[in-house]
């Protein structure tokens, strides 16, 4: 399958102690095809989501090595990658093997995402999963230099998918949207981690407060 060329860009990215899952693979947890697996279902998300207009773009800050790292989807885990390739007609199988590992971050924003019935793309200002020095599961801010690649490439994907809205999910992403761009309101809201959840679901309650954009679970 021919990749967008997007994802061709972000495959391309290597950075010291970065994992990038679109082309590499990690040998304790990957399948064998893990990084073809999950650049070929980013980049069928991805034209999925430029067919028609698309809500908002919800960004966060890095790949984190429970989520992103394994998924290749932003603020995706295991538990949730059937559900975030369901909201765009697709079928998306894991890149792991083993049990499915479950991160707090993606339990939070899904348990919001499965309420709103609204085309919404997940993304980070930095597409790869940082990591400290030697210990590769574990996660890191992005620094100055990673940050700017990050920005560039959501700067192209904002011209992509042309949203209303970007909303932000914590200080560090809403950060990098505005530096970017003046078109396109920012919405900012609380990262759900270290305290934030109540205030998170709130905020994102008061922004998808209609009942077009709102469905039951049940």
């Amino acid at each position: 399958m021919k990749l967008h060329p997007f994802v061709d860009a972000v495959a391309a990215l290597q950075f010291e102690n970065c994992f990038n899952p679109y082309s590499d693979r990690c040998e304790i947890h990957d399948q064998s095809d893990a990084p073809s697996r999950r650049a070929i279902a980013l980049s069928t998300m991805l034209k999925e989501a430029q067919s028609q207009p698309v809500d908002a773009i919800w960004i966060g800050r890095d790949l984190g090595y429970r989520g992103g790292r394994r998924t290749g989807l932003a603020l995706t885990d295991d538990v949730h990658i059937a559900q975030h390739a369901k909201r765009w007609n697709l079928v998306a199988e894991r890149s792991t093997v083993g049990s499915a590992i479950a991160e707090r971050t993606a339990a939070v924003i899904w348990s919001k995402l499965d309420q709103i019935d609204a085309r919404i793309f997940l993304w980070n200002v930095f597409p790869l999963h940082p990591h400290e020095v030697d210990s590769p599961f574990t996660n890191r801010q992005h620094n100055a230099r990673e940050r700017s690649a990050g920005e560039m490439l959501l700067l192209e994907l904002i011209e992509l998918l042309k949203p209303s809205r970007i909303v932000a999910i914590g200080n560090d992403a809403a950060n990098a949207a505005n530096r970017i761009t003046e078109k396109i309101p920012v919405i900012c809201v609380r990262h759900p981690s270290y305290g934030g959840q109540t205030q998170f679901l709130k905020q994102i309650d008061e922004i998808y407060n209609s009942s077009l954009h709102t469905r039951s679970l049940f």
